[in-house]
């Protein structure tokens, strides 16, 4: 990808099934609206937001709550990095983009991210959020950028890799 100014090599990356289990399991808020990865690859991402009657944001037309977009977006970033950084390196949001396009329908969301510059320290991915088959008519566009802390060392990081290596719940 262009823009990579730290190599990482993909031995040393966490693997497709450890960051799918991270992203449906292990963070609460992405179990609880049933996030689904449905594909990784090198610097992308794509991840499904189930449809819920909790996620309708205007009851009148309906159409779906930005928020729950703008999570899916999030999640899918996050994903897209992960798949590029080490297994011992920490990444979190510093900032999220969207622009909503037009009303999300009440049914499920697609999202998916790419990495579009990858540095020591940050990420950044584009992102599209659309319903499944209608990927050229997106319901949102935006940007994640990604904080990367490299090499975290510590229980901080003895935390995470514990419970990144327990089984799936």
């Amino acid at each position: 990808m262009s823009g990579m100014t730290h190599a990482v090599d993909a031995t040393d990356r966490l693997d497709h099934a450890t960051i799918t289990r991270i992203v449906e399991r292990l963070i609460p808020f992405n179990r609880h609206l049933g996030l689904r990865v449905c594909g990784l690859a090198e610097g992308a991402a794509t991840i499904e937001l189930p449809y819920r009657d909790e996620l309708i944001g205007n009851p009148l037309l309906p159409s779906l709550h930005g928020g729950a977009i703008a999570m899916l977006l999030d999640a899918t970033g996050g994903a897209a990095v992960w798949t590029r950084v080490s297994r011992d390196d920490l990444i979190s949001t510093i900032d999220l983009r969207v622009d909503f396009l037009r009303p999300a329908r009440p049914e499920p969301l697609v999202a998916r991210g790419r990495v579009v510059r990858l540095g020591n320290r940050v990420g950044v991915v584009e992102l599209r959020a659309s319903h499944a088959g209608e990927e050229e008519r997106p319901i949102a566009a935006g940007t994640g950028v990604y904080s990367i802390r490299r090499g975290v060392g510590g229980a901080q990081l003895e935390g995470w890799r514990a419970a990144v290596a327990r089984p799936a719940e």
